[in-house]
């Protein structure tokens, strides 16, 4: 099979280029943003409300590109759309390099965000489609891999490079995915969707090596091709919405695990747990994302999906209960907790009780990521890939996407005013809560996927 699927994995890594670029956008405002509120140049310096824009506005720019993306993939493909990323990856980045004033940053990270939401639709897409079913879980686990591959490249490298420098670094993996695609195949489902046999058979040809029956699996995946077009009222068939709400269900539970609003505290945990280089610690956070995304890769074709979530699902509720717990601890006045600025709050607890607990937030804290990273981080977007049929996919992925990223800007942007209505260590709890009800979730309505071809899974919606 290793030998048989050379290809393929070349294709998929061209592939997951876009992801690595992704991953450098959502990095790119940690060792940025210090920066700019620190510059000397007034029409540059971002003041609060500023760099919360900066960091946030990415995840509007990707809530569009999923729908942009959904329309694109069905329309110009999967490869065309791809390559067409490249485009607002360069030229948001180019924006921010050429950056005059605090709208241009602005312009740059929308567009940049625009590509991203676009890149996380399709790019999920065009792998599950072009892979053997014993190999699809690694390789669309790679996705989620290379986005935090990405996030720790750029905070890596913005321990050395400045602000401008390193968005130049940020739009090279864009330009290169560009070039590899280029060479690589559309997917056989979309050439069979749209009658295109000989190339279809061609695709499989260079993805699967010359001595695979190709004539077979396109027997097999024309058995699974409907007829083009889906109309408003088919929405009503169980096999096009039960899947479609699975995957909507998916990412908004997936960003109700708190998984941004506990990178939101991370510098600052590491901080108060005396770790003297906060760029440091967000170096070290991103290697436990790699490492624990690169062991849910590797073993989620034995494991099976559902076992991995409810791993990381418990692991996530387990973590974030000793959040509140901490937060309960360092903040034993409630009138004091209620005030959003949580840390101002730290600032001026009791220094004896903080120290003596640090280690609470730093475990809780490696502990959430490594669960995040092993399950809810790259499976959402696996499921989601391999369970819509071929005709509703475009759109299904679409408003999974739309979903996701409109869910983190919700989070993000209203964290603090959550803190102030529940204290901090309430909120914790809540996500906890919700970890616990993604388990349920996942045990009653989220279907197992492991060595199944996308027909067979198809199929199934069908009968059930």
């Amino acid at each position: 099979l290793r030998v048989r699927n050379k290809k393929l994995y070349v294709a998929a890594f061209a592939a997951v280029l876009g992801p690595l670029s992704f991953g450098f956008v959502l990095g790119y405002s940690s060792p940025v943003i210090p920066e700019l509120r620190k510059i000397g140049d007034p029409e540059l310096r971002l003041d609060s409300d500023q760099a919360s824009w900066f960091g946030s506005i990415v995840t509007l720019g990707a809530a569009a590109g999923g729908i942009l993306g959904g329309y694109l993939v069905d329309k110009v493909g999967r490869k065309l759309t791809l390559m067409l990323c490249s485009v607002p990856y360069v030229f948001g980045f180019t924006v921010i390099i050429s950056a005059r004033n605090v709208w241009m940053l602005y312009l740059g990270r929308m567009l940049t965000g625009l590509a991203s939401g676009v890149t996380s639709l399709v790019v999920p897409v065009y792998i599950s489609e072009i892979s053997h079913p014993k190999v699809r879980g690694m390789l669309g686990s790679c996705v989620q891999l290379m986005v935090v591959t990405g996030i720790l490249g750029a905070y890596t490298a913005g321990i050395t490079l400045p602000w401008r420098w390193l968005a130049v670094l940020c739009s090279f993996p864009s330009c290169i995915m560009l070039l590899f695609m280029s060479f690589m195949p559309e997917t056989p489902r979309f050439l069979l969707s749209r009658s295109r046999r000989s190339e279809a058979v061609a695709a499989l040809r260079f993805l699967r090596g010359p001595h695979a029956d190709h004539e077979w699996e396109c027997e097999q995946i024309e058995a699974g091709v409907q007829e083009e077009g889906l109309n408003v009222s088919e929405f009503k068939n169980p096999s096009i919405y039960r899947p479609l709400l699975i995957g909507v269900a998916l990412m908004f539970f997936q960003q109700l695990t708190g998984i941004n609003a506990v990178m939101f505290y991370a510098e600052t945990i590491f901080e108060d747990a005396n770790f003297k280089d906060s760029r440091l610690a967000s170096v070290v956070v991103g290697s436990i994302q790699v490492c624990f995304t690169a062991v849910a890769a590797l073993i989620i074709d034995k494991t099976g999906r559902k076992v991995l979530l409810y791993v990381s699902g418990t692991v996530m509720a387990l973590s974030t209960a000793l959040f509140g717990l901490y937060f309960k601890t360092v903040l034993p006045n409630p009138n004091n907790s209620s005030n959003p600025d949580v840390w101002a709050t730290l600032n001026s607890a009791s220094p004896g009780t903080e120290s003596s607990i640090s280690w609470l937030a730093v475990v809780s804290l490696g502990c959430f990521v490594a669960g995040f990273a092993i399950g809810w981080g790259p499976i959402p977007w696996l499921v989601t890939s391999e369970i819509f049929p071929l005709k509703a996919r475009g759109i299904s992925s679409g408003a999974c996407v739309l979903t996701n990223w409109a869910m983190a800007f919700l989070v993000t942007k209203e964290f603090n005013d959550l803190i102030a209505f529940l204290t901090s260590y309430g909120t914790f709890w809540l996500f906890s809560a919700f970890c616990c009800l993604n388990i349920a979730f996942t045990a009653f309505y989220v279907p197992e996927t492991k060595g199944q071809t996308l027909e067979q899974i198809e199929a199934y919606f069908r009968r059930s």
